[in-house]
């Protein structure tokens, strides 16, 4: 691996894949938190339907991508808030409609094509230095935003009603959240592929939630876990020809294998 950090796809790589390992558990946690982790799915196969219309209309899946998966997040936390439907319901509905969407985007460009495998699974040498520059910047935007309301997004991760009592509007904040969250997935479809980002979103909170500590502490843990497996997994695809996407997930369930034995002991 270190011989591999020589070459410049695999910096530009290791950079993107270390940023989203701060992102992805850190929004991830909250979700998970709030019972609310079938979103990174949903929104991952949302962001899928972004890359085919992006392929299919030739302008950047990054772009197309991040406008898709913000769109739908804004509109299922407004029929989540608006409609009497359960949220599993609505969260299925837009995730059957983004595969669907996808799988008829894909058959108009005649089939799978290399590019849209790579969105699929994640590739290594794709990050293009533009694409790292816009994954750093808005990485770096969300990480603010959190920071910024980070005492009212613990608030409402740790008791919703004692949160609304004390003046905390829920609504505008899980807005924010899911917006977050959407834009996490969206920049991790290079590194990770928009089918596994959602793992890393939610197995390193659940692995760290296995030792039973605080939830600071299971935040912080999270976050070690989701670094120590985008590190890993990369090495481990660089040096055997691997997906890297599907590498990174497997050390993070090593993880979560480890803390359960933990726990359990």
């Amino acid at each position: 691996m270190f011989e591999a950090l020589g070459y410049d796809f695999i910096q530009r790589s290791l950079a993107a894949g270390l940023v989203l390992s701060l992102m992805a558990p850190l929004i991830g946690s909250f979700l998970v938190a709030q019972r609310y982790s079938l979103m990174a799915d949903t929104l991952a196969h949302v962001s899928l339907l972004g890359v085919a219309l992006g392929l299919l209309l030739d302008i950047n899946p990054l772009v197309s991508a991040l406008v898709v998966s913000l769109a739908a997040a804004w509109a299922i936390e407004g029929l989540r808030e608006r409609e009497s439907s359960s949220t599993d319901s609505i969260l299925a509905i837009f995730l059957w409609a983004g595969l669907a969407g996808a799988v008829v985007l894909i058959s108009l460009s005649k089939g799978f094509t290399v590019n849209l495998f790579s969105y699929l699974f994640g590739d290594i040498a794709a990050v293009q230095p533009a694409e790292l520059w816009a994954i750093c910047g808005l990485g770096a935007v969300v990480l603010l935003v959190f920071w910024g309301f980070r005492k009212e997004f613990f608030a409402l991760a740790l008791d919703k009603e004692l949160a609304q009592a004390s003046g905390i509007q829920s609504k505008i904040y899980n807005r924010l959240l899911v917006l977050m969250a959407a834009t996490t997935v969206a920049l991790a479809s290079k590194v990770m592929g928009v089918l596994l980002i959602g793992a890393l979103m939610v197995i390193p909170f659940t692995a760290a939630a296995n030792l039973n500590r605080s939830f600071k502490a299971s935040l912080i843990i999270s976050i070690l876990i989701s670094v120590l497996s985008v590190t890993l997994g990369l090495a481990l695809s660089f040096q055997y020809d691997l997906a890297p996407g599907g590498a990174i997930v497997l050390c993070a369930l090593g993880f979560y294998l480890l803390s359960t034995l933990a726990r359990r002991r």
